[in-house]
């Protein structure tokens, strides 16, 4: 199984970075294979109508669009800014989303989140949610967030609660077995589409317009 692991944190000691690691390690750790990356790799401007018509997708969405199309999941460690999703991961994924077929249609995803507050971070999953949802991404329901992440690492990158580093394993490797399952049985991704309210369609292709 091939999971890219993104970090939406462009600071280079992020506690973000610390647990994208963190899930890297235990998704090698279950038999799966791992890319570990960065906003900062696929680095765009702004979204821009006029900049798209004019020089088409740039080159950061178009790398992150070639990662996304050679796994099997994606897995996204995220800060909250001002209790909602950073604007530099809203952005990357509105211009990846201008590809035909865009590459989040039916892809399994799941979202963790770091943060010294006492929430970890947890609104900001919420609304990230929502236009990964809405393009198609098969979400999973349990996402991680870790409270006061400033004192919970130990210098191995590990969690020092053991009760949480056993939850944060456990959770990716639920997270893998469902991938796995939905990959190999075509039967638990129409289930898991109508799980979503909606009724299974090969020719629908979710899209973004505007």
């Amino acid at each position: 199984m091939r999971i890219l692991v993104l970090s939406a944190s462009r600071r280079a000691d992020a506690l973000n970075t610390s647990l994208a690691a963190l899930a890297a390690e235990t998704v090698f750790a279950n038999g799966g294979t791992a890319t570990l990356a960065t906003v900062k790799d696929f680095d765009v401007p702004d979204y821009d109508g006029d900049l798209e018509a004019a020089e088409g997708v740039p080159a950061g969405a178009r790398r992150f669009k070639e990662r996304l199309d050679e796994v099997d999941a994606l897995v996204i460690a995220s800060p909250e800014y001002n209790a909602s999703v950073p604007g530099v991961v809203k952005n990357l994924i509105d211009w990846t989303s201008r590809f035909q077929p865009q590459p989040f249609n039916a892809l399994q995803g799941l979202l963790m989140s770091a943060s010294p507050s006492m929430t970890g971070g947890n609104r900001g999953l919420w609304a990230l949610r929502i236009p990964l949802e809405h393009l198609g991404a098969r979400v999973y329901p349990d996402m991680f967030s870790l409270a006061q992440a400033h004192t919970a690492f130990t210098p191995e990158g590990r969690l020092a609660d053991s009760t949480l580093q056993a939850r944060f394993e456990t959770n990716l490797a639920d997270f893998m077995s469902l991938t796995e399952a939905a990959n190999r049985y075509p039967c638990a991704k129409k289930a898991w589409v109508e799980y979503l309210g909606e009724h299974p369609d090969s020719s629908f292709d979710r899209t973004q317009t505007g």
